[in-house]
């Protein structure tokens, strides 16, 4: 047996190891702007959320983000790469976003090359405008299948790569389509170091589909996400995931141009943004952040890149999956950013890390990166 000299040798020599070890991010510190809120009030705990019941199960994995056409049909995009249609209870398959392979959605490695369809959205033409996380941004005939890429990734924009295409909305006024790019160096796949990095590398873009121009309306976003226009589009709101936080950037009006935190400090870290049936704004959040005993773990570390580095270097990225929570909630937001009210599954009995809220014809339809089912509610009056 080693005695324990050996022992200590052997530990400080893995130590020193670890040490020298690149670390594969290069992490800024970040404070939260105070401890996690109260569930109290339009936060107060419910079970709103759990009045659904789950759609396609084993058959639709991780349907992300929602939009529906005048017919009826809703369309969403899953991680394997391929666009769907839902009619009732039919599900059909529109397309691929890249290679049609059997391991497609069997893991993350593979996405670069099946794609992954985040936002999903349909233009005044009746075709589905879709991002792609590594692909760009496609136009796709929601009939027959075919796809125009409309921007390459690699082309992205002003001499900067795509590397993480996620949120999008389309003005019914001009046509223009709103998107975010979440970091210029991490892909989708490496999403969990992007938010431990917690690094300001990403953007919020236009492109004019008639003129093929690319614009940069703001840069410097901590994981820029979801973004939703308002009812009249004088302004867009848009998710930063990795601080928990909304912004609202003005379009129009003695403002326009500019942006401002309307909502911090959130009980979640927000997904996708939707302007709901009655004018208020739905927002998903994949993972909670909680007041407990001991802070909420991004919390903890967030102002020392130091223990950031650490954790990059010995930790595996799915082992981070069991520090999240089968908690789902969904806020709904005016215009202001006031939290107005709350929909709470606090047992994850229908789902959980909410990404997309997408109400249509009374439904919610409710959307996640990775689960393999489409939880809906009926009814969420």
């Amino acid at each position: 047996m080693l005695g324990k000299r050996a022992i200590l040798v052997v530990l400080l020599s893995v130590a020193v190891w670890i040490y020298f070890l690149p670390s594969p991010i290069d992490p800024q510190p970040y404070t939260f702007k105070g401890p996690p809120p109260l569930l109290e009030g339009p936060l107060a705990v419910n079970t709103r959320l759990q009045n659904g019941r789950r759609l396609f199960t084993g058959q639709l994995h991780g349907p992300e983000s929602f939009t529906a056409d005048q017919e009826g049909n809703v369309y969403t995009g899953t991680v394997d790469g391929k666009l769907w249609r839902i009619h009732q209870e039919t599900l059909t398959l529109i397309a691929h976003m890249g290679q049609d392979l059997q391991e497609c959605g069997s893991s993350t490695d593979y996405e670069p090359v099946c794609g992954r369809p985040h936002g999903v959205r349909l233009d005044s033409g009746g075709q589905l405008i879709v991002v792609d996380s590594y692909f760009g941004l496609f136009s796709v005939d929601p009939q027959t299948g075919h796809k125009t890429l409309l921007l390459d990734s690699k082309t992205g924009a002003d001499g900067i790569p795509f590397s993480f295409l996620n949120g999008l909305e389309i003005s019914s006024q001009t046509g223009i389509i709103y998107f975010t790019d979440s970091s210029s160096r991490w892909g989708r796949r490496h999403v969990k170091l992007e938010v431990i990095e917690t690094n300001a590398l990403g953007r919020l873009l236009t492109f004019d589909p008639a003129s093929g121009r690319v614009g940069v309306l703001l840069d410097g976003l901590y994981m820029p996400n979801g973004i939703a226009l308002s009812p009249d589009e004088s302004f867009l709101l848009l998710a930063e995931t990795s601080i928990g936080c909304v912004l609202r950037y003005w379009l129009t009006g003695p403002k326009a141009g500019t942006k401002e935190v309307i909502l911090n400090n959130m009980p979640g870290y927000p997904d996708n943004i939707r302007l709901s049936d009655r004018g208020t704004f739905l927002v998903g959040l994949t993972t909670t952040r909680f007041r407990k005993l001991v802070p909420p773990f991004l919390d903890l570390i967030g102002p020392y890149p130091a223990v950031k580095r650490f954790l990059a270097k010995v930790v595996p990225l799915s082992w981070y999956n069991m520090l999240l929570p089968r908690y789902g909630l969904v806020l709904e937001l005016d215009g202001e950013g006031e939290v107005v009210g709350s929909l709470h599954d606090p047992t994850g009995s229908l789902t959980w890390a909410v990404s997309d809220v997408f109400a249509h014809q009374g439904r919610l339809y409710l959307g996640s990166t990775d689960l393999h089912f489409l939880p809906v509610l009926e009814d969420w009056s």
